[in-house]
């Protein structure tokens, strides 16, 4: 159903994605949490991917490779119009597989807390994520959740 691709962040629909993933971190992220934009996006050690359908772009995410060895998942996020249809699913899938291949043993992850976290936060879970320690140079608060998938 969904074409996954890697994405270079250079279309429309992908920066729109991205702008409403961004207003919705504005919204429902306390001011002293960090999360990337699309400039943080752009780097050399973050890959991008979408899935899509047809020609509608239904989810994105990325992998952010860290100094330690380690990745991190940054940006996950579905169009309004495929929330529920499995695209956040194969985006996860994706990045997990590609964290393999390249050799990461980990996989970790920053999610927040409340309502508007619990569709991403059950998604990591069914996928084998566990709840773990802050990692790289995040800290811990009363708002943020570390999870983190050991690749073996």
């Amino acid at each position: 159903m969904f074409d996954i691709t890697e994405d270079d962040l250079s279309s429309e629909q992908s920066r729109n994605l991205i702008a409403l993933h961004l207003a919705g971190m504005s919204e429902d992220v306390p001011d002293d949490a960090k999360f990337l934009d699309l400039s943080d996006l752009l780097q050399p050690e973050v890959t991008v991917w979408s899935a899509w359908h047809n020609s509608k772009i239904a989810s994105i995410g990325a992998l952010k490779m860290l100094a330690d060895g380690t990745a991190e998942i940054k940006s996950m996020r579905t169009h309004p119009d495929f929330v529920g249809h499995g695209a956040a699913s194969i985006i996860l899938k994706t990045i997990i597989a590609a964290a393999s291949s390249r050799g990461i043993h980990r996989i970790s992850l920053e999610t927040g807390s409340g309502a508007s976290f619990g569709a991403a936060y059950a998604l990591y879970e069914k996928h084998g994520f566990k709840k773990g320690e802050a990692y790289s140079t995040h800290k811990q608060t009363e708002f943020n959740h570390f999870l983190h998938l050991d690749l073996g």
